[in-house]
């Protein structure tokens, strides 16, 4: 683990919590571990970049916490509550209200608008339309799109797309961001206007797990985790 920075964060005020988490996977006779047996502690407010080469377990540590896959082993605390035992569709409403996600190719929906895609997941909360139009537009006005509200995905470019995901991972406010290569399809410069929006999200109280290849990007992050073979090294 390498700490880039110190921030100060309440440490009785964790957030999420691994104890012992695995995920093993059967290939044929053969038992594949992409996750095997990690234990981390965040909390509110901090960033953390979990780093790896391809293949090492970033992303499929990330699904777990994100509570869009079931560990194998092991259990995972998201605000003092053990996700791990909990039935599918409490895991949908904490996806919703709790964790906002942002992924490498944006997941945008190519029909409808900028605002549209981030009045979305407000939908699935029943908020009701007037407020997710303002809330939408305040969201947008934030990552600096309040020009773009009413163009498609394919009307904005790579770095304009990922802002508007940005947008809508905040739109039900959760408490914490999942962000997987969000900066792998951005040249370097919108790379690093993404990484520092995270810089300024975590200040503002957001808890951020960054899951990168990419040293550069991590660097902004409070903590480093690298990890190898689905294990944790330093």
């Amino acid at each position: 683990m390498e700490k880039k920075k110190t921030k100060k964060v309440d440490r009785k005020d964790e957030i999420i919590r691994l104890k012992n988490v695995a995920k093993w996977y059967k290939a044929g006779d053969e038992i594949v571990k992409a996750v095997d047996g990690i234990d981390i502690v965040i909390h509110k407010g901090e960033f953390v970049a979990i780093v790896g080469p391809s293949g090492s377990g970033k992303s499929t540590a990330m699904n777990m916490v994100g509570a869009l896959d079931i560990a194998t082993k092991g259990d995972i605390f998201l605000d003092g509550i053990n996700i791990e035992k909990l039935h599918e569709s409490d895991l949908a409403q904490i996806r919703g209200r709790k964790i906002g996600f942002v992924f490498q190719t944006f997941n945008l929906i190519p029909t409808l608008t900028a605002l549209e895609n981030v009045m979305l997941p407000m939908v699935f909360q029943r908020v009701p339309y007037e407020d997710r139009v303002e809330r939408a537009k305040e969201l947008l006005g934030k990552v600096d799109l309040s020009h773009r509200l009413t163009h498609l995905p394919n009307m904005l470019s790579g770095g304009e797309r990922q802002r508007v995901a940005v947008a809508r991972a905040l739109a039900n406010n959760p408490e914490v961001i999942l962000a997987d290569e969000p900066t792998g399809n951005l040249d370097t410069k919108r790379g690093e206007e993404v990484a520092q929006m995270f810089n300024k999200l975590s200040d503002e109280g957001k808890t951020i797990i960054l899951v990168t290849h990419d040293m550069y990007v991590a660097k902004h992050a409070d903590k480093i985790y690298k990890l190898k073979d689905g294990k944790f090294v330093r």
